[in-house]
């Protein structure tokens, strides 16, 4: 079975960065759509990132565009996350869709795989 768990997150300053890594035992990622999102308490669960199967197809957030980056190889999902904000406080995970998926919709539902999570701490 696919297994996939996050690490990187922690407390971090505003405008500081961090970068989120997603490890996956079971498949070769290259060929999966994939994603990070996120979910802050009280609120729901929101794409922040994806990409379709091919590379081809990315998605942001309007929130993070111009400050995210997501990047995969065929072991792992890497979100690099640059000038956080108190906002982008949430638990963040990673998600793998289906095979030769190749449009990024960032749909929570079209994802089957999910890690744990890995929080992202803003504050001074």
């Amino acid at each position: 079975q696919l297994q996939l768990e996050e690490s990187g997150g922690g407390l971090v300053q505003p405008g500081g960065s961090v970068r989120l890594s997603c490890a996956a035992s079971g498949i070769a990622l290259d060929a999966y759509a994939v994603g990070w999102f996120r979910q802050a308490p009280g609120k729901e669960r929101e794409g922040v990132s994806c990409m379709g199967s091919t590379g081809a197809s990315t998605h942001y957030a309007d929130s993070v565009k111009g400050r995210f980056t997501i990047s995969r190889d065929n072991e792992k999902v890497y979100l690099e996350m640059n000038s956080l904000k108190p906002e982008d406080a949430a638990v963040n995970s990673c998600a793998v869709g289906r095979i030769r998926m190749v449009q990024a919709t960032c749909k929570p539902q079209e994802y089957a795989y999910w890690g744990q999570g890995t929080q992202v701490a803003v504050t001074s």
